[in-house]
């Protein structure tokens, strides 16, 4: 079964490798073949509507990206504050944001918050929703590995407070949701660095220990190719060591201009410094294939900022693989 081929794909990992960009392409690729797909953040975030030229929306409010694609944020502190809110009855939003009750109850029932924006995204999932299109696809861009464990745990750690009532009920069927391989899938998403590379493994360990759950792929994102082989490199001959002019550059006479000796000696010492970063990147990949995960390489994108093109690509790349 493809990752494409459930309710819910949660996308996780280390801050800072890529997890939106990578989110939105699997929007992408689902949309293009044909899935009413949403992409939900996080938090505050609203970066996706972006990408596509359109302004952030309000919390909480579906927005339209493209032919069946569409994107929702969430906030824990508002999806729990509404939700504590339809319990209250007529008591405004602002007089219980602002309530001690509020703030107390916010701080001492673990996993409220998480509990209830995950059970906005069960929603989401639903083929007949009370409000709102229905989709075939919910692609989650979740939090940082430790604050997406949290979430994805907050059924079990509410449930355990709440064990009876409408509560207990939604955290059973968010269980449920979570733990079932034919309806949910679960991607990290890494750089191929060390240490994201251990965080993945140990994302793996977790998953397994509090959902019993594998992760379904590893998407290593910023790849760079392996552009020389090592023929190639005894070619060259070994990077010469620098000196003071730069990579190896020495003036050529008089002083002006560099010379092609220079030159060639630049070029030399860029060939082994790509040639020794691409290799240490494909070694750490081969950490994660020696424990038989599903690896998925992104090429690195040379640009200075990644826009709906590169994305683009991105997905097209995806495409080939998935």
């Amino acid at each position: 079964m493809s990752l494409l081929e459930r309710e819910l794909l949660v996308v996780t990992g280390k801050g800072g490798v890529g997890k939106t960009t990578l989110a939105t392409a699997l929007g992408l690729l689902a949309a293009d073949r044909g899935l009413r797909t949403i992409v939900v953040e996080m938090g505050e975030q609203a970066r996706v509507p972006e990408l596509f030229g359109l302004p952030a929306g309000e919390p909480g409010t579906e927005t339209e990206l493209a032919e069946r694609l569409w994107s929702i944020s969430i906030d824990p502190d508002r999806a729990l504050l509404e939700w504590l809110q339809a319990l209250g009855g007529r008591v405004s939003g602002r007089l219980l944001a602002s309530s001690s009750t509020f703030q107390y109850f916010a701080a001492a029932a673990p996993g409220a918050k998480e509990l209830v924006s995950m059970v906005k995204i069960w929603d989401l999932t639903q083929a007949k929703r009370r409000r709102g299109r229905s989709y075939d696809l919910v692609v989650l861009d979740a939090p940082a590995t430790g604050h997406a464990l949290g979430l994805l745990d907050s059924p079990r750690t509410f449930g355990a407070i709440a064990r009876v009532g409408p509560i207990a009920g939604q955290a059973d069927r968010l269980g449920k949701l979570l733990e079932d391989p034919t309806r949910s899938s679960y991607v990290a998403v890494a750089h191929p660095t060390e240490m994201a590379i251990t965080e993945t493994l140990e994302l793996q360990q977790r998953l397994h220990d509090q959902l019993g759950r594998e992760l379904d792929a590893v998407i290593v994102n910023g790849v760079l190719p392996q552009r020389f082989s090592g023929p190639e490199l005894e070619r060259l001959g070994p990077a010469p060591d620098g000196t003071a002019n730069g990579a190896g550059g020495t003036r050529g006479a008089g002083g002006r201009g560099t010379s092609a000796t220079a030159i060639r000696r630049s070029a030399v010492v860029a060939a082994h410094a790509v040639s020794d970063r691409a290799r240490f990147q494909h070694n750490q990949l081969a950490r994660l294939r020696r424990r038989k995960f599903d690896v998925i390489s992104v090429p690195f994108q040379f640009a200075a900022k990644l826009d709906l093109a590169a994305i683009g690509s991105i997905a097209e790349h995806l495409r080939r693989k998935l």
